[in-house]
């Protein structure tokens, strides 16, 4: 396959692009400065613009970019950039895509988990409703601004995904340090559900979408989410560190900020994968302390 891709400097966007290369397809990338060469599509996603005509011929494009959620505190102005990456940007990818003749065939867009706000202990499928939040606005704008590209025919999934396991980026490779030191614990209570995906399931998941007869929302999580304090313990006893202490709710707010803290931190979304389990996708790392024994290097004791 043909298949462009936004975001294709992330965490995500490296790991997928070398699973898509490995696997003998063609890859476009779709970059805002830097790129050049006759892979490579220029677009500017706060603005709105997009150099179309490079899309020329694509198979599918996944559209991983957007504004970091948790790099700075929260100001209205970090909120608005948040937003309009995601929105204006797949507003504009969209409607070009909807605009090509012919047109690409998959549509597949990055969402996030965020969508279902703090639901407690309440199972939340692909049929689960919105919940509240500036998270959760924003995931149902930056869903509804693929609307285009459905509309002129064109297969479109969202994939809205848990926190990504990877030793050298996203949330966990923030938390090693402390973890190794001996210094780990739970967030607050730790009754918050927290759902995860290896890396390696992500991609290969995403890569499974390109082919799959999917459309609409998908949950990109393992089949078990855990609860903070779980995922804790485990942490700590793949590590061979203690984990017993608990981060009182206070300190976080005090450094981020409370919304961003609630929100990121101490929010509840016992998220799985109902979808993407019904299309045959098979999970290779199913379950929480493989998962990060893999992730990071650490095998289990003889």
């Amino acid at each position: 396959m043909d298949v462009a891709v936004t975001g294709s400097g992330g965490l995500i966007g490296r790991a997928l692009v070398r699973r898509l290369q490995e696997g003998g397809h063609r890859v476009r990338r779709v970059v805002r400065s830097g790129g050049e060469g006759p892979d490579a599509v220029r677009w500017d996603p706060m603005v709105g613009t997009i150099d179309a005509s490079a899309l020329a011929g694509v198979d599918a494009v996944v559209n991983l970019g957007g504004e970091g959620i948790g790099d700075h505190r929260w100001t209205e102005a970090q909120k608005r950039r948040i937003r309009d990456s995601r929105v204006t940007g797949t507003t504009v990818l969209a409607e070009a895509m909807a605009a090509l003749e012919p047109r690409p065939s998959v549509l597949l867009n990055a969402s996030a988990v965020g969508y279902y706000g703090d639901r407690g202990d309440e199972v939340l499928t692909e049929a689960s409703g919105p919940g509240t939040g500036f998270l959760s606005e924003v995931v149902q704008a930056w869903e509804g601004a693929t609307r285009p590209a459905a509309a002129a025919g064109i297969r479109t999934a969202c994939f809205r995904t848990g926190i990504v396991l990877a030793a050298d980026g996203g949330a966990l490779a923030k938390q090693l340090p402390l973890f190794r030191f001996g210094l780990g614990g739970r967030l607050g209570s730790g009754t918050q559900w927290l759902p995860w995906i290896a890396l390696e399931d992500e991609v290969g998941a995403i890569v499974h979408l390109l082919t799959a007869d999917v459309e609409g929302p998908v949950n990109l999580a393992a089949p078990d989410p855990v609860t903070n304090a779980t995922f804790t313990e485990v942490l700590g006893r793949v590590l061979g560190r203690p984990s017993f202490l608990a981060v009182p709710a206070f300190g976080p707010r005090l450094l981020l900020g409370r919304e961003l803290a609630d929100e990121l931190l101490f929010s509840s979304a016992r998220m799985v994968p109902e979808k993407l389990r019904a299309s045959g996708y098979q999970f290779a790392l199913p379950e929480l302390e493989g998962a990060l024994r893999s992730v990071l290097d650490r095998p289990a004791a003889a």
